[in-house]
């Protein structure tokens, strides 16, 4: 028997929400990524449960429970319930009734495996009770046990319902597979089949996988694997895969943290079906400039600095120069010494504004050491 013991299980929330179902007859199970986390002894992010009950019998007994209740996603099953301040996403158990490769018809089922069978990989349909015992109804352990990342039954039926499962794959390979052990060769070659169906997603769930993706600890194998099916040609063309080995090896030896839009930065390629926020297109413009060391630690702070280092020494195949470094650190450090009102009454207007400039920019050059009165002075 396999058993979770993780803090959250025993926490007097999820005993509440528990409780409520199971006290009234119906079947409560923690499902996907807290039971499949809790396992692997990673932090879990989310708290879902399954249920057999239909979503107004969920909301009724919630609100009979003093819990607080949103409706997040009642069309296909799914309530909020809030207890102790702590969300639980209650969805009823569901079968796939028609699919089109972005999104699905379901009709609610009676069971878990029915369940289970519409869940992308065997890994994250694991379910486990409130006592914490596990129930694995498609044979999902030993798969999580050997880092297994493995479509549930036929990967190609799977990935055509959704083809977002392509990146998802790629995705959950680069955080919970094998790297030793690589891709599995059915999933690989499902990928590679269906990499086209990419095309029909939104720019939105391509960006937010990609990202995941890259914000993995090291996901150069990965992504390697995904270039080779011809899938990141497809969300990412001409992007530069094998750079991204190398920059991972950078952002160790410079103590960086995983940063999935530094690894963006360094892969480049077009990024046209993307849909990134504006702060983070700036800071992929301020990581690609070129910029010397002080002023890229001065104009854009430090952070993006040693990211914007670590990008271009990963470009030259070397590592990042510590002097750089110390540089990068001593200008996000400084203060322009003039300020406008230096040059007033005799500067206004545009006239002011590009002589600030242009001292800034001496200033910068400088090293920072152009003192008040020589800038003045020029």
């Amino acid at each position: 028997m396999t058993r979770i013991n993780a803090p959250w299980l025993t926490d007097a929330a999820a005993q509440k929400v528990c409780g409520m179902l199971v006290d009234a007859g119906y079947q409560a199970w923690f499902v996907g990524g807290c039971v499949r986390n809790a396992l692997l002894g990673a932090p879990v992010a989310d708290l879902d449960l399954s249920t057999d009950a239909h979503p107004d019998t969920v909301i009724a007994l919630a609100k009979a429970a003093g819990c607080a209740v949103v409706p997040t996603g009642i069309a296909h099953g799914t309530v909020t319930v809030i207890a102790q301040n702590v969300p639980f996403e209650i969805t009823t158990f569901r079968r796939d009734v028609a699919t089109d490769g972005r999104r699905a018809t379901v009709a609610f089922a009676d069971n878990m495996t029915d369940d289970a069978r519409r869940r992308d990989f065997t890994m994250n349909a694991l379910y486990a009770g409130s006592d914490g015992v596990v129930v694995d109804p498609l044979g999902g352990l030993p798969d999580l046990d050997a880092r297994r990342v493995r479509f549930i039954e036929d990967a190609d039926q799977r990935i055509k319902e959704d083809y977002l499962r392509i990146l998802r794959y790629f995705r959950f390979h680069a955080w919970y597979g094998d790297m030793d052990e690589g891709p599995d060769p059915d999933a690989l070659a499902a990928c590679a089949a269906n990499v086209e169906g990419l095309q029909t997603l939104s720019s939105e769930r391509i960006t937010s996988e990609l990202l995941k993706l890259l914000a993995a600890p090291d996901p150069a194998p990965a992504v390697g694997s995904m270039d080779a099916t011809g899938g990141l040609a497809q969300i990412l063309p001409g992007a530069n895969a094998p750079m991204l080995a190398v920059l991972v090896h950078v952002e160790e030896q410079a103590g960086l943290p995983a940063d999935a839009l530094r690894r963006l930065a360094v892969i480049g390629g077009d990024r046209s079906c993307l849909r990134l926020a504006n702060d983070a297109k700036n800071r992929l413009e301020h990581m690609q400039s070129s910029f010397e060391a002080g002023a890229l630690g001065y104009y854009f702070g430090a952070q993006v600095a040693h990211d914007a280092l670590a990008v271009r020494a990963a470009s030259l195949g070397e590592l990042v120069d510590p002097d750089m470094a110390k540089m990068a650190n001593f200008g996000a450090q400084q203060t322009f010494p003039l300020a406008a009102a230096d040059l007033m009454p005799g500067l206004q207007g545009p006239a002011l504004g590009r002589a600030l400039k242009s001292a800034k920019a001496r200033w910068v050059a400088s090293g920072f050491t152009l003192t008040k009165a020589e800038l003045m002075d020029a």
